[in-house]
């Protein structure tokens, strides 16, 4: 067999961890799966000088770990509003002001996330890769290599081309850091998948129908409702549940929510009628549940992230 086509073969298994790797260090989802297909491209071409001292798993984690931290270089962190300020009571509000003054963080599909180890699922969690996001870029580099992907401190220094002591430094800072940021949610059980199922069906079914009341009962006293890319976000369940049913629901027919997975969490892709009369993508709501009920509404309002979710932009 030639040999870049030995490369393909044999990198093929490696490309749904190197995407969930570069979402964890970019906190986008389109970013990881650019970087990831130039990490092959790189690979591709210099695979014939590839001398096999370290696993091809490792040498690709080099490639894509060094794309990321050039990517990083000029690109502001990726952020969700409840971090840039106080949340609102208000649900007559304006949404609009300083909408692209940021880069928002985006929601990484299930389907793209291959890992069954507990501390690789929870460190794909929107709160985790939020508080990761804080992170000086080497740090956490260093800490997902270490901490979720488990290469031993010899690896991430060869990786990094540094010293394993240097190594060893930076995680300890790094964990420190992210303590400090620990999101409140962190450590959530996981839904068993009955739970699961059932809070889904309620939630759309509040959706679809515009049910104030089988919402409210869903919700956490203070849970949180942000919807990047308006900056304004709102806290408290009485908060919440009156922005949404003065400016989210809809009449009947006219909302449909089908039920998904991003981020280890449930969550939803809601098409909303359009002008045309035809139901368009309109959003992709994540949701956080905890022993109180749902504590996070994250809504990100952005169609063409159903593509990546697998799903038709009109039904």
């Amino acid at each position: 067999m030639p040999v870049r086509e030995d490369f393909i073969e044999q990198a093929a298994p490696f490309r749904a961890e190197l995407i969930c790797h570069c979402y964890r260090m970019l906190g986008s989802v389109h970013d990881a799966e650019d970087l990831v297909q130039e990490t092959y491209l790189r690979g591709w071409r210099a695979y014939d000088s590839f001398e096999g001292r370290a696993a091809l798993r490792t040498w690709l984690y080099r490639i894509a770990t060094t794309a990321c931290l050039r990517a990083l270089e000029s690109r502001a962190r990726r952020v969700l509003p409840a971090g840039l300020g106080g949340g609102s009571t208000d649900p007559d509000t304006d949404l609009s002001g300083d909408v692209g003054a940021h880069q928002w963080l985006e929601p990484l599909p299930d389907a793209l996330t291959p890992e069954t180890a507990l501390v690789a699922k929870e460190s794909v969690r929107l709160a985790v890769v939020t508080a990761m996001q804080e992170l000086p870029a080497r740090q956490r580099a260093v800490l997902i290599l270490r901490d979720v992907v488990q290469f031993s401190a010899a690896e991430v220094a060869e990786l990094l081309e540094t010293t394993p002591a240097a190594v060893n430094s930076a995680l300890q800072r790094a964990r420190a850091h992210l303590a400090e940021v620990a999101p409140t949610d962190h450590g959530v059980g996981e839904l068993e998948d009955t739970d699961r199922i059932e809070l889904l069906d309620r939630y759309c079914a509040a959706f679809e129908n515009a049910d104030l009341t089988a919402l409210t009962e869903l919700l956490a006293a203070d849970v949180r409702l942000e919807m990047p890319p308006f900056p304004v976000w709102f806290t408290g369940r009485e908060a919440v549940t009156r922005f949404l049913s003065k400016r989210a629901f809809a009449g009947p027919g006219d909302l449909m929510l089908i039920a998904t997975a991003a981020n280890g969490q449930p969550a939803v892709a809601e098409y909303r009628r359009g002008a045309t009369g035809i139901l368009e993508a309109h959003s992709i709501h994540v949701i956080t549940a905890g022993a109180s009920g749902v504590t996070a509404l994250t809504v990100f309002l952005e169609p063409r992230l159903f593509v990546t979710f697998g799903m038709p932009l009109t039904r």
